[in-house]
């Protein structure tokens, strides 16, 4: 363990005194890379000088207890290799998880998508109610919520929800929450009381701002249309909102937030980028599907991973049998425990398919 800490703690040394050079401080793209790179190596950095001391400090007590002929600091000598050793197996375990390979879309901006599923009109409210939750946390993590495409209903839901959450960490935070969640309630025009469940999808993939992806004019389809929904008479009154659809894969992507014809589009190309390079990512990339598995979860959309029952306050995460019954303030963006136990739930799977 202390052999795997010491490489990256090299590393982390190399990449400070790069970080200092002239060359490097001037040219902000490699600047920037290298530092991003430089603090998720300084955990690893810490735990190995927390490790190598340790270490030391066992080897040397063992190494006293053995000439030490007075009986109360052969005690205290035993007491101290064994409290050590005891932190020691906490440090390694500590160790393990910071040494499982990296999330390379951890630390980047996030596209959220949500559509409503099954059960018509009550699925878009709930599909709603998903936004806004969502919406919460980012405000939570002091993040910024921009808004692409927005499509909805008479009755305040959304058929269809695509928004864009920046800020560090949050494909981190967010990226287990691809699925369908299933919503039960009694909706206000049930006369009867009647419970009914419906449900809402959620797609979340990570902003790629930097991947080269040759997309051709030949493979696009593009339409223009009217905005809908809020954003005054302005948007009423031209074609500003961009549908764009990638023939060869059939993935579709619209923006209708801005004013301009040219802000929209350039923003669904945007999300077209980060939507293709996820999709070839799958197709192609047997590691990286392999690294979706071991992920609490698949990820897959048509993976049902939580329920929200209203009448009991209830929510259930299916994929760790995570219940609680503060249901409101769930759905008031305090999502940081159950993410939490996602986290080290999926940090388990990925440790057992790992070899120390």
């Amino acid at each position: 363990m202390l052999d795997k800490l010491k490489t990256y703690k090299d590393k982390y040394e190399q990449i400070g005194k790069e970080l200092i050079k002239p060359e490097v401080v001037t040219d902000n793209k490699k600047y920037k890379k290298l530092s991003q790179e430089y603090s998720s190596l300084e955990p690893i950095a810490e735990c190995y000088d927390k490790f190598f001391k340790l270490t030391n400090d066992v080897k040397l007590a063992e190494q006293m207890v053995k000439t030490e002929t007075d009986q109360e600091m052969q005690d205290m000598l035993y007491e101290e290799i064994k409290e050590n050793k005891q932190k020691l197996e906490v440090l390694t375990d500590e160790a393990k998880v910071l040494l499982l390979p990296p999330d390379v879309n951890d630390d980047k901006n996030v596209i959220v998508e949500i559509r409503g599923g099954a059960g018509g009109e009550e699925a878009s409210l709930f599909g709603m109610v998903l936004f806004r939750m969502y919406t919460r946390y980012a405000e939570r993590n002091r993040w910024k919520v921009e808004i692409i495409d927005l499509n909805e209903t008479e009755l305040g839901g959304v058929k269809e929800a695509s928004f864009l959450i920046k800020g560090n960490g949050a494909y981190r935070r967010l990226k287990y929450e691809s699925g369908v969640h299933r919503v039960q309630r009694v909706p206000e025009t049930e006369s009867q009381g009647r419970i009914h469940t419906s449900t809402a999808t959620v797609a979340v993939l990570p902003e790629q701002e930097d991947v080269d992806i040759d997309i051709e004019e030949k493979d696009l389809k593009i339409d223009t249309y009217r905005s809908s929904g809020a954003g005054g008479q302005h948007v009423n009154k031209t074609e500003s909102a961009i549908r764009i659809t990638h023939l060869p894969t059939g993935i579709v992507v619209s923006c209708q937030d801005e004013r301009s014809q040219i802000k929209n589009r350039e923003r669904a190309m945007s999300v077209l980028k980060s939507k293709l390079y996820d999709f070839y990512q799958t197709q192609a990339d047997e590691e990286y599907a392999k690294n979706r598995r071991t992920q609490v979860g698949t990820g897959d959309r048509s993976e049902r991973i939580r329920t929200y029952n209203y009448p009991q306050s209830r929510l259930t995460d299916h994929r760790i049998n995570y219940t609680i019954y503060n249901l409101d303030m769930f759905l008031d963006g305090d999502l940081d425990d159950l993410i939490d136990n996602l986290t080290l739930a999926d940090q388990k799977a990925k440790l057992e398919e790992q070899q120390f």
